[in-house]
């Protein structure tokens, strides 16, 4: 009987996942230093390991690794938005076809829930959990797909636009868009309409998501400009938005 292989994982191999989730979900934020001394304190690590895992994450292009300044995350470009954005549109209009061929109605149940639970928080002002449930929904249209590739590549490249996906904040215009937007994909999804899914999440992230990212960057290089504000200020002088 042939023996069973056992693959073995380096210690900062093990690292490498939850250190790009706190970067996905902005607990690292883009253009801040990673802080190598509450990182080994928070995962019982010496140095070495937790710099071994940021080489990992500075050759996907999540941080930058400076002489004599450490790692800090690394901040989208103009050049990533117009080479990236089309390619995760293309994949979540792909994975918004095959999730209404697909699903079930629990499936559709589940989405809707995601949806309402994102807009209670929006209605709270709670952008974290917003931007979080906003993800969820998102990872659920390829989860629903059933296709591991097509997964695997938008991992691949959410990774990459970390920057602006689920992270960054946004104007009080872009919320407003973005939350309509959500509607009518939800709509569409629960209509089972692929070819409308796909177009809206395709139109999702060339318009409203694109514009997010532009704006960030114009923000970050000037700096004096007024911070783009979340969604409790979003709702500030206009009508309800529906839940």
């Amino acid at each position: 009987m042939a023996s069973a292989q056992i693959v073995r994982h380096s210690l900062h191999e093990s690292l490498v996942a939850p250190l790009r989730e706190m970067i996905l979900q902005g607990e690292l934020r883009p253009g801040e230093k990673v802080p190598e001394e509450q990182l080994c304190e928070r995962f019982g690590v010496s140095r070495t390991p937790i710099r071994e895992a940021l080489k990992v994450l500075a050759a996907e292009g999540v941080l930058q690794i400076l002489p004599h300044r450490g790692a800090i995350v690394a901040r989208i470009t103009e050049e990533q938005i117009s080479e990236l954005f089309p390619i995760m549109a293309s994949l979540e209009r792909l994975a918004g076809s095959l999730a209404c061929a697909k699903a079930s109605d629990a499936d559709i149940a589940r989405v809707r829930a995601l949806h309402e639970r994102m807009m209670e928080h929006f209605a709270a002002g709670n952008e974290p959990e917003y931007l979080r449930h906003n993800r969820l929904i998102h990872e659920a249209f390829f989860e629903i797909a059933g296709n591991a590739t097509l997964s695997a590549f938008y991992q691949q490249i959410l990774t990459r636009i970390h920057a602006c996906r689920f992270v960054v904040r946004k104007s009080p215009e872009h919320w407003a868009d973005a939350v309509a937007e959500h509607e009518q994909m939800i709509a569409a999804f629960e209509a089972r309409d692929g070819a409308r899914l796909a177009s809206l999440l395709e139109e999702h992230v060339t318009g409203t998501t694109a514009g997010i990212a532009r704006a960030f960057i114009d923000r970050v290089e000037t700096p004096s400009a007024a911070p783009e504000e979340g969604p409790a200020r979003a709702r500030k002088g206009r009508q309800p938005l529906p839940a």
